[in-house]
């Protein structure tokens, strides 16, 4: 986007050059991996190659990666896949988790956003049935990182699997906490990848069912020919955040930091939600009287690119579910933008995003209708 300021990595992030490289290096290569002759034996490598790199990410075995065309696909594979009717699912899951799972249960969050570990443990407490336990690792909307290791604890003591949908997280957090996860869902375009390849890491005790049938591939888990380019581009990705990721994630929560703290300067009515919680390097910022829709045109008429809720809605906008089951009825819930940072964010994004978010306040925001400064007031 030249020209203009992008701060929406939970989105997507911009594809790093060593993931471009492997895919056009895939991409002009021939040869299809279930083939037999050397061509098909070539290609066979490459995809291999990237599942090493992939499992690393997590530091888990490369046999335990399912290659998917997103972050999407995994979630539902995992959810429809895992042989487990009911089904108990954070208020906060991606609407690739909601949709999958229709009719589970809902586990609460508190006012920060993180899981409610006790209303977990009482749903699993009321029934003996088998079930399957979906908490994301980190919410997309707020950035809030989630107790999984906990949760994981308690589901495994009741005789619950356990799905993560780790698709923020991972590369940014120690992977170790997800050590008994019984499937992982990760994409690749929010590492720096392509779009519309991602995976699913099984632990080999979990009886998958496949959801895409017909040709076998990925041990009989997904089957389709694999999208080899975007499978390659993935795994050089992932390669390149297992070395890089940290540092980038660091830099990029100082620079949240720095936005957060000049945000009480300019407006003192606005609110960070899961302010109290870790967070990645995510600003949920809640602007009252200023609908989320509103301000995302606004923001980017003046080159400045965010958005409100989860990107993957047809691009709509609508009342975000994770901050209704934050704030109830809060009409805030409806009023708040998301501001994420990533491994291209720059001080001068920063400023740039102060100086946009500044003026639309001193057009839009209810406060200072109710109440403008005097320099407002003169120029009226």
């Amino acid at each position: 986007m030249s020209g203009s300021t992008y701060l929406d990595h939970n989105a997507t992030s911009p594809i790093r050059p060593a993931a471009l490289e492997a895919m056009t290096e895939a991409a002009r290569a021939v040869g299809n991996p279930s083939s037999v002759h050397a061509a098909g034996r070539a290609a066979r490598g490459r995809l291999e190659a990237a599942r090493r790199q992939v499992a690393a990410l997590l530091d888990r075995p490369a046999e335990q990666v399912v290659f998917t065309s997103g972050g999407t696909e995994a979630d539902a594979l995992a959810v429809r896949g895992c042989g487990r009717s009911r089904l108990l699912v954070s208020a906060i899951e991606h609407d690739a988790v909601l949709a999958a799972a229709e009719g589970a249960e809902r586990i609460a969050v508190d006012a920060e956003g993180r899981l409610d570990l006790a209303d977990l443990e009482r749903r699993l407490a009321a029934s003996e049935e088998p079930a399957l336990v979906s908490v994301m690792w980190v919410n997309n909307e707020t950035g809030v990182i989630q107790p999984v290791a906990e949760a994981i604890r308690l589901a495994h003591a009741a005789g619950a699997l356990v799905h993560v949908d780790a698709v923020q997280g991972a590369g940014k957090l120690d992977p170790a906490v997800l050590g008994g996860a019984d499937l992982i869902a990760l994409s690749a375009h929010k590492l720096g990848g392509p779009m519309g390849s991602g995976a699913l890491l099984v632990r080999p005790e979990v009886a998958l069912r496949a959801v895409a049938v017909g040709g076998g591939q990925e041990r009989g888990r997904r089957s389709g020919t694999e999208n080899l380019p975007g499978i390659a581009g993935f795994g050089a990705a992932a390669a390149a955040v297992l070395a890089d990721g940290r540092r980038e994630l660091e830099r990029a929560r100082s620079l949240r930091d720095r936005l957060e703290a000049a945000v009480p300067g300019i407006a003192p009515e606005a609110r960070v939600f899961g302010a109290g919680a870790e967070r990645i390097a995510t600003t949920c910022l809640g602007l009252p009287g200023v609908p989320a829709e509103t301000q995302v045109m606004a923001l980017d008429l003046a080159g400045v690119a965010v958005s409100a809720g989860s990107a993957c809605s047809s691009g709509k906008v609508k009342r975000s579910h994770v901050l209704a089951a934050m704030l109830g009825d809060d009409p805030l819930a409806g009023q708040a933008i998301r501001v994420s940072l990533g491994w291209t964010t720059t001080e001068a994004d920063i400023d740039r995003f102060l100086a946009t978010w500044r003026s639309m306040r001193d057009r839009l925001s209810l406060a200072v209708r109710h109440d403008p400064p005097p320099s407002l007031k003169e120029s009226r």
